[in-house]
């Protein structure tokens, strides 16, 4: 497929400006104000931003949210079986007990909510997240590339960067557009950066924000990365995602979206 590559015309600091002009005319998850955020030198990707890590236990630290009181739920999931087969459970489909334990331990490690042990649409998209970090194979579907590019997959929400086709920062959970405001899909270009955005159409911080087309970007989230609804088109990361983006990727790098959100 034949690519507009801003870079190759030595065009980013005009790019940067018709970005500004697109932010204020077009649908986005953005239209705002904020200082423009000039390069801070080479990039470092060893240093800025993580390589592909052991995925023995990818989740991280456990979020910092209240659990839900309500009892564990005895009702079968639409997901049953996907997630006891990835907890190691009985692979029957049917909950019971036991499963319902096992199952909110995973919510309650995610800060999935209401972590009362139902396999439901947030557990499953944390599965799928799951699967991806431990399976190097199943980190598939964006075209390989000479250079760096941000791929995104809606039908498993989530994201990971690629350098010449090597994963160079795993996969992270992301939250795309829903199905009234969808993420465009197909290639982009990272056009213009501002690590601390504010946005008048929605009234809200939109940190780290990379734009790729229009008013979509990559940004911070400060809402629960899980939950629905999905975004009014950006791509909303985990703050610390956000932020090991930001100091990863550069005006002119690619971004490769997708799939169709899960649900929608």
């Amino acid at each position: 497929m034949t690519r507009f590559r801003i870079w190759a015309f030595g065009l980013r600091g005009l790019a940067g400006a018709v970005g500004l002009v697109l932010l204020a005319g077009l649908p986005a998850d953005a239209a705002g104000s904020a200082a423009r955020q000039t390069e801070d030198g080479p990039r470092s990707w060893s240093g800025r931003i993580p390589r592909v890590q052991d995925a023995a236990s990818p989740r991280g630290p456990t979020l910092s949210r209240p659990r839900d009181a309500g009892a564990c739920t005895v009702t079968t999931g639409p997901y049953q079986a996907e997630v006891e087969k990835h907890l190691g459970l009985v692979v029957d489909g049917v909950q019971s007990a036991g499963d319902c334990e096992v199952i909110r331990e995973f919510q309650r490690e995610l800060g999935i909510v209401p972590d009362q042990g139902y396999a439901g649409l947030y557990t499953y998209r944390a599965v799928m997240w799951e699967r991806a970090v431990a399976d190097g194979d199943a980190i598939a579907g964006c075209p390989d590339t000479s250079g760096v590019v941000v791929c995104v997959d809606m039908n498993r929400q989530i994201l990971w960067v690629e350098n010449a086709g090597r994963v160079i920062f795993r996969p992270v959970p992301a939250r795309t557009g829903s199905a009234d405001s969808p993420t465009r899909t197909g290639w982009h270009t990272i056009f213009d950066r501002q690590k601390e955005f504010w946005s008048t159409l929605y009234e809200g911080p939109m940190p780290f924000a990379q734009f790729f087309d229009g008013g979509q970007a990559l940004h911070g989230s400060y809402r629960n990365i899980w939950e629905d609804p999905g975004s009014h088109g950006c791509i909303n990361l985990r703050y610390d995602d956000a932020k090991a983006l930001w100091n990863g990727l550069r005006l002119g790098d690619e971004v490769y979206v997708w799939g169709r959100r899960t649900g929608d």
